[in-house]
Parts: structure tokens; C-alpha cells; sequence
């Protein structure tokens, strides 16, 4: 059985007072499911406070991205271990990052390596866009981001891995796919190249996860397919009572 698992993407929201208050807020309910892998990932300013309070707790605490090199001449990057003084998790390959700040499957690779050597589990992203998918590329689109961001990784290494399916199409616009489209894609496509790349033992042991416009009312729909091990959430993690409701539907 694979642990569910949730985690709240923040994206470029919140100052350090108001995550303060986000957290105090959400952290009653979170504390209270203990079956389900928490996890919130604030903007790199708020880290170091939210850290402070998820002391003592089992709410894991994440960051938004990374730079794959150790340290040097990268201006306004954040090195591995610098994530990894607060952070026990970090999020790579998001599509926005892909889409606006250049990203490739080479540098997800890159950073996806970086991580673990660092001791960090990544969720690594993936998923097509609505040009891709309106064009029957889904499959192939989606099994070249797993191939090429997960080359190299050992299948020992696979063991630290969590993975994001993430339709680009309804991430933020209110359009989910349908629950059992999901499950398709997480099933025949993800899993079946995870499979393809560390063994069908290992790949089942490998907890992947959908993204876009999940919401409590839609999230146990989700959740109870085979193959759906959890969200990872945008906007529905900036709301306490939202984001509760998400991790009790894991539950």
C-alpha cells in the first residue's frame, strides 16, 4: 500500500505574516489526519518561519524549486543544501516553471539528481499542455518528461522519488480532468515508464500524484482511483479549511 500523500504548492503567494497566519490556521486540522504525508510548500522568503512552526510535527515542509549546482556564480538561485537547512521535500519541473523560465527535461534532470544526492525528496513534475492534448500527444509528451527528467536515476534512488501528474490544461483554470482520465494517464503512461525505468516492484512503490483544480469537493473523486496516491494543490492550499479538506479526502 502506498501513503497518501498531499502537498500545498503556494506558488508566489503569501508574505512571511501571512503564511504565519495560513499555517497557524491550517496546522489543527493538518496535525489531526495521521494517515496521509503533509506536506506545504511556501515561496523560499516564508521557508525559514514556517519551518520554525512544523517543529515537532510530522507536516512536512517543501520548497518551490532549485538550482542543481552546490553553490557559485548563479545570482538569485538557491542551492540544494541551502533548501535542504528547512526543507525535507521541493518541487521540480512545475509546468509554470518549464513554461516561463525555461526549464527543460534536461535541466529537471539535473536539478531531480541534484536533489537526492542532497538527501531531498523531489516531486517531479510532468504533464502536457491543451495543444498537446487536443493533439493526441498526451502519451508521448508525458512519457518523454518521465524518460528524459528521471534518466540516470538508479533504482535505488527511485525510492526517494514522488511524482506529479499535472495536466497543464487545468492547472488554475477551474477545468479538471475527469477522475478516471487521470487514473488513465497515471496508470498507463507514468507508471507504465516508471516501470519501464526501475522495474514493476519498484515503480509501484513510487507514489505519483494528480495536479489542477483539485478542490474538496472533487477530491475524493480523485483520490479513490488506483492508481491517484494524493494531490499535489495550488490554489486550494492558499485556504486552511480547503486545503484540511483535501488531506481528510486522502485520509
Amino acid at each position: 500500500m502506498r501513503r497518501p500523500f498531499v502537498a500545498g504548492n503556494w506558488k508566489m503567494n503569501k508574505s512571511v505574516e501571512q503564511a504565519t497566519l495560513l499555517v497557524a490556521d491550517m496546522l489543527p486540522g493538518l496535525e489531526a489526519v495521521k494517515t496521509v504525508d503533509r506536506v506545504v510548500c511556501p515561496p523560499f522568503t516564508s521557508l525559514m518561519v514556517v519551518s520554525g512552526m512544523l517543529a515537532g510535527t510530522e507536516i512536512g515542509l517543501g520548497a518551490q524549486n532549485l538550482h542543481w549546482e552546490e553553490s557559485g556564480a548563479y545570482t538569485g538561485e538557491v542551492s540544494p543544501q541551502m533548501v535542504k537547512e528547512f526543507c525535507r521535500f521541493v518541487i521540480l519541473g512545475h509546468s509554470e516553471r518549464r513554461a516561463y523560465f525555461g526549464e527543460t527535461d534536461e535541466t529537471v534532470n539535473l536539478k531531480t539528481k541534484s536533489a537526492i544526492a542532497a538527501g531531498l525528496t523531489p516531486i517531479v513534475c510532468v504533464g502536457e499542455t491543451l495543444e498537446e492534448n487536443e493533439a493526441g500527444q498526451t502519451e508521448s509528451v508525458v512519457s518523454r518528461q518521465v524518460k528524459k527528467g528521471l534518466d540516470g536515476i538508479s533504482k535505488e534512488q527511485s525510492a526517494f522519488l514522488v511524482v506529479a501528474y499535472e495536466p497543464v490544461w487545468a492547472i488554475g483554470t477551474g477545468k479538471a480532468a475527469s477522475a478516471q482520465q487521470a487514473n488513465d494517464i497515471i496508470g498507463g503512461v507514468v507508471r507504465r515508464n516508471l516501470a519501464s525505468a526501475f522495474g514493476s516492484e519498484a515503480a509501484d512503490l513510487i507514489r505519483i500524484l494528480y495536479g489542477g483544480s483539485v478542490k474538496g469537493g472533487n477530491a475524493a473523486e480523485f483520490f479513490s482511483q488506483s492508481d491517484i496516491d494524493g494531490g499535489l494543490i495550488g490554489g486550494a492550499s492558499l485556504k486552511a479549511e480547503d486545503f484540511v479538506q483535501i488531506v481528510e479526502a486522502a485520509a
